[in-house]
């Protein structure tokens, strides 16, 4: 398999309905620029080591973007409302889309 790929699986509802507790879903490693609002992204934790976090990029404000989860509940997702805004270098992979 290329190594400039990514299988993670999903832990917890953070991004549900998007994906559920258990999905497997597919990144590419990527160089950390060209991010735009939408993309779903693997990112490193900014706080807590050997910790990775799958977050829809919100905006993006220079080499800084505001990541969040896709549960509507406000509690079910640890993301930049916690943790504020990320490096861009953070981010490990994008989401490889079904239809690519």
């Amino acid at each position: 398999m290329d190594s400039s790929f990514i299988d993670v699986r999903v832990n917890g509802d953070s991004m549900w309905p998007t994906f559920v507790d258990g999905d497997i879903v597919r990144f590419q490693k990527i160089l950390p620029d060209n991010f735009h609002k939408g993309q779903i992204v693997l990112v490193e934790h900014p706080f807590r080591n050997d910790f990775y976090l799958i977050k829809r990029i919100s905006s993006v404000n220079g080499d800084k973007i505001f990541l969040v989860g896709d549960n509507p509940d406000p509690n079910a997702s640890e993301d930049s409302h916690n943790f504020g805004l990320v490096k861009s270098s953070k981010v490990l992979a994008m989401m490889i889309e079904e239809n690519s």
